[in-house]
């Protein structure tokens, strides 16, 4: 009973409720009533005040929610059966004939389910539902609409699923034809630069082709009015030679003549004197105590020009100006100019793959990832530069100042400010005359000054 506790009801319910009063028997009873009441709690509700209404083709049934929310109910559909399950309340209906449920549809409004069924077969029900239905058909028919339920719920996760595997399939295809584009765009790109080096590469020749033409056409004149001065000048001497066999002689008949006549010598030709200096590489006067280094230094630089055989199979899928570490540093250069710095690292990292015995490549591709703040990688491309820049000649002394100045940077990025102005310094014996390297050494030397003072 409502605001009775356990043992007030018990004692109301002996005293007032059970047909004994003997309280062993009414203790029986007691439990029975709870069991009873148990089961009760536990029964759904059945709806009944439900309203409906038909056409030839479809069916309207309104459901009352009675105050429950319309979230937490479960709706069940198939062409026999329908059932709306609110707790505590229960709609259920076995229906007169089949319906579409596939078309039918289910709305929520003001507190109403409308169904809107659609018959399979246009006609005019004289019921909604079936009459006179044993349990045993009715449990029937539930159960059949379970498993009609879970089949389709199958049928619709499969179908979900391969829904999703074909969204995947096309989005793959889609990002696969992305990549395609791109990939074909770097191609064209990348086709238009060896096209344009190319044709820059053969407007040089041809530039040089016609400076040599030019050059052999001067020397064929140069010749040809060497040869006509000269002969200019044989012509005169053989003249004044007649004139002089001529005056020789008088008219009287006397053979030598008193009188001597002056004899000038005839006009010197025109010519050119070749002066052929002893060939020298180095812009620098020649010194026999440095000649050994510069013989060293010009031979490994000769050793560095020859191009290695490209035996790795990547190497031999490359076009033959690819394989070129001279028009690899162009392009990397060029690419560096315009601010490209990855493609220009994997320029100079395939020369270096070709031929790594040139120090201008470990030099360049130390300023790449000096600007990409790979500093590591810079302090060891300058270092090996440093190795190959043997031994020291004036030949190699600006890429030796690069390669200092380049590794110092990179050790202040680092803040090892003190190995960095050892570099600076370093290329200041080099080259002391060099302002910029002094004003950024002294920069660093003030730096190093003021963390000494603050500590």
């Amino acid at each position: 009973m409502k605001g009775l506790g356990v043992r007030e009801e018990k004692r109301w319910f002996l005293y007032y409720l059970c047909p004994c009063h003997t309280e062993s028997y009414c203790s029986n009873h007691y439990r029975l009533r709870l069991s009873v009441l148990k089961k009760l709690k536990d029964m759904p509700i059945i709806v009944k005040d439900y309203t409906w209404e038909q056409t030839e083709k479809e069916i309207y049934i309104s459901v009352p929610l009675k105050g429950t929310k319309a979230s937490g109910s479960d709706m069940l559909c198939t062409e026999e059966y329908i059932k709306v399950n609110f707790p505590p309340f229960l709609f259920e209906a076995f229906l007169y004939a089949p319906i579409e449920y596939c078309k039918s549809r289910a709305k929520v409004s003001n507190g109403i389910i409308l169904f809107t069924l659609h018959k399979k077969e246009p006609a005019i029900w004289s019921a909604l539902t079936l009459a006179n239905m044993g349990k045993e058909e009715m449990q029937k028919i539930r159960e059949n609409a379970v498993t009609k339920s879970q089949d389709k719920s199958i049928e619709e996760a499969k179908a979900k699923a391969v829904k999703k595997k074909e969204n995947e399939k096309y989005s793959l295809e889609v990002m696969m034809k992305i990549e395609d584009t791109k990939r074909n765009l770097i191609e064209n790109a990348k086709e238009e630069e060896q096209n344009k080096a190319t044709e820059e590469l053969d407007k040089w020749k041809e530039k040089q082709r016609i400076q040599e033409l030019e050059y052999n056409i001067q020397i064929v004149q140069q010749r040809r009015e060497e040869e006509k001065i000269k002969n200019e000048s044989n012509k005169t001497q053989c003249t004044r030679s007649s004139k002089y066999c001529a005056t020789g002689l008088k008219h009287d008949g006397t053979v030598f003549n008193t009188q001597k006549e002056k004899i000038f010598p005839p006009t010197r030709s025109a010519g050119s004197i070749q002066v052929k200096f002893t060939p020298r590489v180095f812009l620098t006067a020649l010194r026999e105590s440095r000649v050994a280094e510069e013989e060293e230094w010009l031979h490994k630089q000769a050793e560095a020009r020859r191009t290695r055989d490209a035996a790795d199979l990547e190497l031999q899928d490359l076009k033959d100006e690819e394989k070129n570490p001279e028009w690899l540093k162009d392009k990397g250069n060029k690419l560096f100019a315009v601010g490209d710095y990855l493609a220009a690292v994997n320029a100079f990292n395939l020369a270096i793959r070709i031929n790594n015995k040139i120090p201008e490549m470990y030099l360049n591709r130390s300023a790449c990832h000096l600007k990409l703040r790979n500093l590591h990688k810079t302090i060891e491309d300058t270092s090996k530069a440093l190795e190959l820049l043997t031994p020291p000649v004036p030949d190699n002394a600006s890429a030796r100042i690069k390669a200092h100045v380049r590794r110092g940077a990179a050790f202040c990025e680092l803040e090892l400010y003190i190995e960095g102005l050892q570099e600076y310094e370093a290329a200041l014996k080099i080259d002391p005359a060099n302002q910029d390297v002094k004003s950024d050494a002294e920069k660093i030397r003030q730096i190093i000054q003021g963390s000494h003072a603050r500590s």
